[in-house]
């Protein structure tokens, strides 16, 4: 009788252990059990392990110091300062290979990380819908320290994407509203032909016409021209090589692929009626020659390549557009770069941008018991935006600061290791961009108006070349022009079923009235059948949408207010 219930125990174990394997393997939590130890002062004993993916995008780089994406200066910061491991689990180059990597880990047996940052908002919905990603609302109210909330707290729209019947399934990455856009033109090119730069739509034109014309570069060739942008993907790129601003003179702030608020009801500004005079002003400057012949197929960073090459004469972007443009002034004897605002509207109004108030969200695995680690090593991360604790002026001396004869430096070249670019750790941190709270470049603004470099971020800030500082000092005080998109939900159901067909049939529309290929009157046709086609539709969706989620007091929910 003994043997036969020692049988049955042993059968029992081995069933028991068969379910638990069954149910891990549907993609459970890769993290090791909850740590043994309760934290003490400020640091877990033994270490354990939080598993992340990532997206490296352009953070992608070299490691030094024999380094590796497991292995390098800030991981090894985590589990000796903290007693957490972070591990990279399901990693990915671009936001293409990124997303299909972690869609592949949702719908198969792939284990899922415990904390995901997600870019997509169609794959935020689904990871929600699949039940496989953990509700945070109480986890926030605990364990997000106060100094984070109260950044949180700026930016409730944030929380949209993530919110399913009063629940919160993630949070935005490190919410900030980010820099705007200037204008980055050829100084000498102005300088020689006599010009300053152009403030309204008239002087703009006047002057791409004299770089075109006008041999700028004095090498007796027609060879320049005076204006390059981005036309492949859309008319509105939000960060770099964008031309957004000819739309904005004549629409306001319906921009192109964005969602306003107008008087309480969102609208698509793709189909606003002044666009069809900023393509008109395109086309005319395209046949004229003003802008590069190929701008159909120049992605946001193929449209850099000829401002650098010393071929365009102006390009718009974000202020630190300049450290990726500059080589020009190094390959072309004489060239200089400065920064400008962008240009009124017709009606003498300010021209709007695209804002971005985060870079995705941080989603987490249903089975993740570690919240108040993973809150612990996020609000370290937040040192350096604040300039303090172990971040005070960067996360890692001889990478990405050093202190040279007790001064502080971000010149790599002046390292006690000289390196030849700083070593940012974007890339080692469990997001591909680090936390700021420096706005759109209030720390440039406070250094122009006199503010001493006595912390981290003004002294990094004051150790930038002046266009740079320019740049951001100009963003900043033009914030003001900074529009978020009003719609950051899930698609739609309409908008599944007929968005990419409308989106294409808008970029091909404008595309080829701007080559010429298309009368004018395209646009309005375009027009008609965006809203015949689904379009109607999908703005009830999307203000049902929007009045649904001003009604949710998400701040309330987490104990934010």
């Amino acid at each position: 009788m003994k043997k036969r219930n020692d049988l049955w125990k042993m059968v029992s174990l081995v069933m028991l252990s068969a379910i638990l394997v069954a149910g891990c393997s549907k993609g459970e939590s890769a993290s090791e059990a909850a740590p043994a130890s309760v934290l003490k002062d400020g640091k877990y004993d033994p270490p354990f392990t939080i598993t992340i993916a990532k997206q490296q995008d352009e953070n992608a780089g070299k490691y030094i110091n024999g380094e590796s994406l497991n292995d390098n200066v800030l991981t090894r910061w985590g589990e000796q300062n903290l007693g957490i491991k972070i591990q990279t689990t399901l990693l990915g180059g671009d936001a293409s290979q990124y997303n299909t990597k972690l869609r592949l880990a949702l719908t198969g047996s792939e284990k899922l990380p415990d904390v995901l940052p997600v870019y997509d908002t169609m794959l935020i919905n689904d990871l929600i819908e699949s039940g496989r990603v953990k509700e945070i609302t109480e986890d926030i109210s605990t364990y997000m320290p106060d100094r984070i909330k109260e950044i949180y707290k700026q930016y409730p729209t944030t929380f949209n994407p993530v919110v399913r019947d009063g629940k919160v399934y993630g949070m935005a990455i490190a919410p900030n509203l980010t820099e705007g856009e200037v204008m980055l033109i050829r100084q000498d090119w102005l300088d020689k032909l006599k010009l300053k730069a152009p403030t309204t739509m008239e002087e703009f034109e006047q002057v791409i016409a004299a770089f075109t014309t006008e041999d700028p570069d004095g090498n007796s060739k027609q060879d320049t021209y005076g204006f390059t942008f981005s036309g492949k993907d859309s008319y509105n790129t939000g960060w770099v090589s964008d031309p957004v601003m000819i739309f904005s003179a004549y629409t306001g702030k319906h921009l192109p692929r964005q969602w306003y608020n107008d008087n309480g009801k969102l609208t698509y500004g793709s189909v606003a009626e002044g666009n069809k005079d900023a393509l008109a002003k395109l086309r005319d400057w395209y046949s004229k020659g003003y802008l590069n012949k190929e701008l159909a197929t120049q992605g946001a960073w193929d449209a850099l390549s000829d401002f650098t090459e010393g071929k365009a004469g102006i390009i718009i972007g974000r202020p630190w557009l300049y450290d990726s443009v500059k080589d020009v002034e190094k390959n072309v004897e004489g060239a200089k770069i400065s920064a400008y605002p962008t240009i009124q509207a017709v009606n003498g109004d300010k021209t709007y941008q695209s804002a971005q108030l985060n870079d995705g969200v941080f989603m987490f695995n249903k089975d993740f018991q570690n919240m108040e680690a993973f809150f612990l090593y996020y609000d370290k991360m937040y040192d350096a935006a604040f300039s303090t604790g172990d971040f005070k002026y960067g996360y890692a001396q001889g990478y990405d600061y050093d202190i040279v004869n007790d001064e502080v430096t971000f010149d790599p070249t002046k390292f006690n290791t000289p390196l030849e670019a700083v070593q940012g750790v974007g890339k080692m941190a469990f997001t591909k961009n680090t936390p700021s709270v420096d706005g759109p470049g209030k720390s440039y603004f406070d250094l122009a108006n006199g503010a001493k470099p006595d912390t981290g971020v003004l002294i990094q800030s004051a150790s930038k070349d002046q266009t740079t500082k320019d740049g951001y000092r100009i963003s900043y005080e033009n914030r003001d022009v900074l529009l978020p998109n009003e719609f950051n939900g899930p698609p739609t159901p309409t908008m599944q079923n007929v968005w990419e067909q409308l989106t294409t049939m808008e970029q091909e529309t404008f595309t080829k009235i701007i080559y010429g290929n298309e009368p004018l009157e395209a646009f309005d046709t375009f027009v008609k059948q965006w809203h015949e086609k689904g379009g109607d539709q999908v703005i009830e969706e999307v203000n049902e949408w929007y009045s649904q989620a001003r009604e949710t007091d998400v701040m309330s929910l987490m104990n934010l207010k």
